[in-house]
Parts: structure tokens; C-alpha cells; sequence
């Protein structure tokens, strides 16, 4: 039965068109975004998910950023200490070879003075960020001794929590500046058996490495010179190999330094290759909740395309049958 009041085939062919042009609006979305959930209308789980874990990497991403800053502060104390360890070497040979009756001990005073100068000026200088952590001020306001590096961020059931690489830096200093002047604490410049403590002629009292340096600096020849002013007594080269004795003790502290400084040096490559794969990880299960599967898409969009016209042309045949009645009333 055919009605005038009634087009149920136009109906049926108009309800077909809008489904098949909603469709067609999601999967161009689809196209040209890349998404297949774009927002959390689309899927409010995998889309909650997702962010989450995007977030997450964002948090990540600094924390690699961190490492970096940490892996070059450690690097640069380990060159320090590196260039110690030479020079205290250097200056443990040139001990020994003092230790030979008749040697110039004079010339061998000037290179130590120029080592423990050298050495002084090293530690000073092996600064990043306005950090240095081998010549410090133990006394300062707020000194911490241990040393921090983010290392990761992580998220569970009950929070989040960040992981850190800890230095201790206590038996890694090389020089103390102690504005409190009540000792110094560092590997160069503390009292050590066999480096006897001297007084220059500023007052200052000078302990290990620093106690073979001529004094005062400003006289030439220099008042006293610990290794220069040495004879061939009995007393003397025994107080030679004493100070032999109290450089190595300061060459095994600084290898041992170098080692913790590597330790961790090596903790934080790892960390930081170990986080760069955990974005990775994050953005591909990002892309597996939320990616659009673009030759699926691409597919789908044609196949609607040719619904959409379908779908039009049986609307237009149903508003048609309408104009067809009007043949039998002719």
C-alpha cells in the first residue's frame, strides 16, 4: 500500500543516510587525526589510560633530563679526581726519587709546589651548574653531604614516588674551605701520619698534601721548603719516606673516591638507557589504546562513501514513488 501522508520507504532510506553520515563524520575524524580515541566521549577508559600514561611520560622526560645534569656532575668529579690521582702519582715518583743522597731536592720542591697548586686549582675549578663536590665549605649554611640525582618517577596503586641515585660525598672532597677554620676534612688538606702540619707565615695551619708546599709564597727563595730543605741525615730521609708514605695513603683515598664516583656514574647511564626504553614502551601501549589503524580507516571511509550515495539515491527513489501515484488519477 502506497500512502501520501506516509512515506515509510523515505523513512527508512532518511534514518540509513543519517547513520551511514555519522559514521562517515567518525572515521574522517579518524583520518585526520590519527586517533581512533580522541577524547574520553570516545572511550572514557582506554582514553583515561592513555592520558594517564602520556602524563607519565611527560614526568619521564624530566627525569631524563635530570639524569643528564647528574651523569655530567658526575663525570666532571670524576675528571677532577682523575687529574688528582695523576698528579698525586707524579708527585709520589718525584718523593721517591728525592729519597736518592745528592738529588736536587730543590727542583723537586718546585714541581711538588706546582702539583699541589695544579691540584688546588683543579678541584676549584670542576664546577657544572654552579655545583662543585670536590671543593666545598663543609661548614657553610645548609651543606648536605649527600648528593641526589632523580632517577625515576613512579606510579602505583597508592601514589607516586621518586627514586633517587645518593652520593655520599663525605670521603669524596677534595678540599675543605671550612670557613669555621676548625679542621679541614678534605682528601688534599687533612692531618694525615707522615704529611707533618706546618704553620706559613699567615698563621695558617697546613695538614697533608698541602703541608709539602714551600711557604711563603710570596718570598723567593720561599722560608721553608718541607721537601727542598731536606739532608741525607738519618732523621731527614726517614721523615722523606714518611711523606712517601702519607701521599699514597692520599692516592688510595682518591682511587677509592674515583671508584664510588664511577659506581654511580655508571647507575646513572644505566638509569638514563632504562628510562629512554620505558618512553618508548609507554608510547607504543599509548598508541596501541588510542591510534587509529589507518589502513582499516582508510578502507571503511571508501566503503561509506559508496553507502552514502547508495543511501541517497534510494531516498531519492522513495520521494519519487510519491510523483508515481499521480499517473493512475491521469
Amino acid at each position: 500500500m502506497t500512502s501520501l501522508l506516509t512515506n515509510t520507504a523515505a523513512m527508512v532510506a532518511l534514518q540509513t543516510l543519517s547513520q551511514i553520515n555519522h559514521s562517515l563524520n567518525e572515521t574522517n575524524n579518524r583520518v585526520s587525526t590519527g586517533l581512533r580515541i580522541a577524547q574520553a566521549s570516545d572511550s572514557a577508559a582506554y582514553w583515561a589510560i592513555a592520558t594517564t600514561t602520556e602524563s607519565d611520560n611527560g614526568a619521564l622526560s624530566a627525569v631524563k633530563d635530570a639524569l643528564s645534569i647528574g651523569k655530567s656532575t658526575l663525570d666532571v668529579m670524576y675528571n677532577g679526581l682523575d687529574a688528582t690521582r695523576d698528579s698525586l702519582q707524579k708527585m709520589k715518583n718525584l718523593l721517591i726519587a728525592a729519597r736518592q743522597p745528592g738529588v736536587d731536592r730543590g727542583n723537586i720542591q718546585a714541581e711538588i709546589d706546582g702539583l699541589i697548586t695544579d691540584m688546588v686549582n683543579k678541584a676549584s675549578a670542576s664546577v657544572i651548574n654552579e655545583q662543585n663536590f670536590l671543593s666545598v665549605d663543609t661548614d657553610a649554611t645548609g651543606y648536605n653531604a649527600t648528593k641526589s640525582i632523580v632517577a625515576s618517577f613512579e606510579r602505583s596503586s597508592t601514589g607516586i614516588a621518586i627514586s633517587t641515585i645518593d652520593l655520599d660525598t663525605t670521603n669524596l672532597i677534595l678540599v675543605d674551605a671550612d670557613s669555621a677554620d676548625d679542621g679541614h676534612n678534605g682528601l688534599l688538606d687533612k692531618a694525615r701520619a707522615g704529611l707533618t702540619a706546618t704553620t706559613d707565615d699567615g698563621g695558617e695551619v697546613r695538614n697533608g698534601i698541602l703541608a709539602l708546599r714551600s711557604y711563603d709564597d710570596d718570598i723567593n727563595p720561599p722560608d721553608a721548603m718541607p721537601v727542598g730543605d731536606l739532608t741525607d741525615s738519618v732523621t731527614d730521609l726517614a721523615a722523606l719516606e714518611a711523606m712517601i708514605g702519607g701521599v699514597d695513603a692520599v692516592l688510595t683515598d682518591v682511587i677509592a673516591a674515583q671508584n664510588q664516583v664511577g659506581v654511580n656514574l655508571a647507575r646513572a647511564e644505566s638509569q638514563h638507557s632504562f628510562i629512554s626504553a620505558l618512553m618508548d614502551a609507554n608510547a607504543r601501549a599509548i598508541g596501541a589504546l588510542v591510534d587509529a589503524n589507518m589502513e582499516e580507516e582508510s578502507t571503511k571511509l571508501r566503503a561509506l562513501q559508496t553507502q552514502q550515495q547508495l543511501s541517497v539515491e534510494s531516498l531519492s527513489i522513495a520521494n519519487a514513488s510519491a510523483q508515481n501515484i499521480l499517473a493512475l488519477f491521469r
